[in-house]
């Protein structure tokens, strides 16, 4: 169906995610591109900006969005998340306070979800 696809992010070298392959539903509005697509992960994932149904949160995605964006630079602006979570816009407060207060347990964390849900 041309209005749902499924995508795939591998975790970036030298984030908390290495090593991991993530599958994300992209569910595109009659209106694409003029609204943007609804993405979400559907392989779990320990994540400030993102929360257990797999809703993500990013500018782009929402009042950011631009019909210029292709569905390449949406996936690339997810997979930086990766690398650089944005705490300060957390869908998880939980997690942004472990992201901030203790990173290198937070990213253990990360690790053992990858290690779980992600290989």
């Amino acid at each position: 169906d041309m209005f749902n696809w499924q995508a795939t992010i591998m975790g970036p070298p030298d984030s908390a995610y290495q090593g991991g392959v993530f599958f994300l539903n992209i569910n595109f509005p009659s209106d694409y591109p003029f609204k943007p697509p609804k993405c979400h992960f559907t392989t779990k994932i320990y994540h400030c900006n993102v929360n257990s149904n797999g809703a993500i949160c990013l500018d782009i995605l929402k009042d950011q969005w631009s019909p210029a964006l292709t569905i390449s630079k949406v996936l690339l602006s997810i997979s930086s998340l990766l690398t650089d979570p944005n705490p300060n816009d957390p869908l998880v407060p939980e997690i942004a306070q472990a992201y901030l207060k203790d990173r290198s347990k937070h990213d253990q964390t990360a690790r053992e979800w990858v290690q779980k849900y992600a290989t």
